[in-house]
């Protein structure tokens, strides 16, 4: 995402210079035309030179922006040889589940658990309406992260705008997409693909919890009970095994971001 806002600030300084010119060149036109002295410009409406310009000069512009932009595009689709974390997104109608593989219980089944969009008569103070859901996504600030996105049923798609980021989720099909998260914070996604008559509810995909160091996978998963019975979410352990601060303060961080910032900073 800080490619594209780099790219953005550049190209949007050049544009200005080119918005000015064209005024300046449009204002002077105006000012030294007129149209029974010189009815017909002929340096401008038959001048080779001007026409040479006018094509070799929007030519150079064009290749000045496509350069950078297709080589940002194409280093937002390289794929972390070794990511850190892989979690895997799947898509319904209308809700997501996602499964954590890497750190598997003790019967070396995936971490697997469904996320809903919240009804807003069950939204708590300071929750934002059609945005949050029960179960959030919890992962680690500074971190290569690979994110493995498919459907169950009909297309769907997994965005997070705030990130720069949307990948399809397409049925019988993987799609990745590699992320590394600067900053903490709760990053609110969407589905950008019609799904069906909830699309516009499906927040799931994207509602990425509080973004914390790597000290949230210092808990440990031994007599964890298997993930079809007690599903670990982020914003409810369920193994019997007496929690860690680090756990803590992932959930306490997802459900109150702005309260614990300083606490958790």
């Amino acid at each position: 995402m800080q490619g594209i806002i780099d790219l953005h600030h550049d190209i949007f300084f050049f544009l200005i210079l080119i918005l000015v010119f064209v005024l300046w060149i449009l204002v002077r036109a105006l000012w030294h035309f007129h149209y029974k002295e010189n009815a017909i410009p002929q340096r401008i409406v038959h001048g080779t030179t001007i026409e040479i310009l006018r094509t070799i000069f929007p030519s150079l512009i064009s290749m000045f922006i496509a350069i950078p932009s297709f080589a940002l595009l194409y280093s937002m689709d390289e794929v972390v040889v070794d990511p850190a974390i892989t979690i895997k997104a799947i898509g319904h109608q209308w809700y997501r589940t996602y499964e954590y593989s890497d750190y598997n219980s003790s019967d070396e089944q995936s971490l697997t658990f469904d996320s809903y969009m919240i009804p807003e008569e069950d939204l708590e103070l300071g929750q934002s309406r059609l945005l949050e859901v029960d179960n959030r996504v919890v992962v680690p600030a500074k971190t290569h992260l690979r994110i493995i996105v498919t459907s169950a049923d009909v297309p769907h798609s997994w965005a997070v705008p705030s990130s720069g980021v949307k990948c399809d989720a397409v049925p019988g099909r993987l799609n990745q997409i590699s992320i590394l998260v600067q900053r903490e914070g709760v990053y609110y996604g969407q589905c950008s693909e019609i799904c069906g008559t909830n699309h516009a509810f499906t927040r799931a995909p994207g509602n990425i919890g509080r973004l914390l160091s790597p000290l949230w996978l210092s808990r440990t998963t031994r007599g964890c009970e298997p993930p079809e019975k007690q599903a670990i979410t982020a914003s409810g352990w369920s193994c019997r095994e007496p929690r860690s601060k680090a756990v803590d303060k992932i959930e306490e961080g997802a459900r109150h971001p702005v309260e614990q910032r300083g606490r958790l900073g």
